[in-house]
């Protein structure tokens, strides 16, 4: 079993918005001790929230704009982002975009959009991680599902973000089987509803209440419930999990 090195370094992808998956989960990692590295679409607003990480928590953080769904711009963030921190150890691939137009009024560009974001993205980033986990020999990588791979929607998004969200599971397993003899683990989260911007804005105590009743808890989940999962997946104890979809849904989808 190889041990972390004393100082790592985890990037996360779509981490600067308030109330997203991704900053919860920079917050939760740094507080943990991670340096961390940042991948969303502002310069600026990456800057910044590594600025605050770093104020905050006192780890090293770095943060690069780059959009995701383009192989270059990620690979050069990622190249930035190897050459100001420590380590790269983990990677947690949280950029996505919903989507809540009906198959019938569905179009090529927004099947594109979907699926450059939220399945090449996860792609792109994991291909350009993996050169540098393979060369030290460690590594641990979360890709962010969703129970709507698993259930064909049923939630706020629909045919594209349904498709692209199952074909992470598809490259989570696949990958997971490449990588592991280089004793890199690959997961996925399969979130159910979370209180997100990508629930279509905040969730009213009405839509809260009716989401509630699919599930088995009395409660819609939080960003903090998915980067507690994230900050596990990526744990040195974690390293004899590999290939898994972790559900993180309060029971809504049991297999």
């Amino acid at each position: 079993m190889n041990t972390f090195p004393a100082e790592r370094t985890a990037i996360v992808t779509g981490a600067v918005s308030e109330r997203g998956i991704g900053r919860a989960t920079v917050n939760y990692l740094a507080a943990q001790g991670w340096n961390i590295g940042i991948i969303d679409l502002d310069d600026a607003l990456c800057k910044a929230t590594a600025k605050e990480l770093s104020e905050q928590y006192g780890v090293q953080a770095h943060g690069v704009g780059a959009n995701v769904g383009d192989e270059t711009s990620v690979r050069n963030a990622i190249d930035e982002l190897e050459a100001n921190l420590p380590q790269i150890v983990a990677l947690a691939n949280v950029a996505g975009v919903s989507s809540p137009v009906p198959y019938l009024e569905l179009d090529a560009a927004e099947w594109d959009r979907v699926l450059g974001i939220n399945l090449n993205g996860v792609h792109y980033a994991t291909r350009r991680v993996a050169e540098s986990m393979v060369k030290n020999r460690i590594g641990r990588i979360v890709n962010i599902s969703s129970v709507s791979a698993q259930r064909g929607g049923g939630t706020f998004s629909k045919t594209p973000y349904s498709v692209a969200k199952a074909g992470v599971i598809g490259l989570t397993r696949a990958t997971a089987r490449e990588l592991g003899e280089y004793d890199i683990t690959v997961n996925a989260i399969s979130p159910g509803p979370i209180d997100t911007d990508i629930m279509g804005g905040t969730l009213s105590q009405e839509r809260k209440e009716e989401l509630t009743k699919d599930l088995v808890v009395n409660r819609v989940g939080s960003t903090r419930d998915i980067a507690a999962a994230i900050a596990f997946l990526i744990s040195e104890d974690s390293g004899y999990i590999s290939g898994q979809t972790l559900n993180v849904d309060g029971g809504l989808y049991m297999h």
